[in-house]
């Protein structure tokens, strides 16, 4: 799952005819790029059932390893207001304490 700062690579111009040094980058860039997809990023998110009642639950913490201490690590408007989200990243509106979705 990607944490939405994992970016497409720029994949290498093919030769004319084959090369080996050519494929074995092109592979070399390709399997990186589906590593940081494939590596999970700091949320999670699971879903609950009690009889025909969904409870649905977000979490964005994880345990730092020096204290063991849980740090909270989501988007703020101050990343919203400064250009870092893409549309439908959820954040914390930090001036009216409610989480929003960018739609824009």
């Amino acid at each position: 799952m990607s944490t939405g700062t994992t970016k497409s690579p720029a994949l290498p111009i093919a030769p004319v005819e084959y090369s080996r040094s050519y494929q074995d980058q092109l592979n070399n860039i390709l399997r990186l790029y589906f590593a940081q997809l494939d590596t999970p990023g700091v949320s999670a998110g699971s879903a609950q059932r009690t009889g025909n009642t969904v409870i649905a639950a977000l979490n964005f913490s994880a345990t730092d390893p020096t204290t063991g201490n849980t740090v909270v690590s989501f988007a703020t408007s101050t990343d919203e207001s400064a250009g870092k989200l893409r549309i439908g990243d959820v954040y914390y509106d930090v001036s009216t304490n409610v989480l929003k979705i960018k739609v824009s």
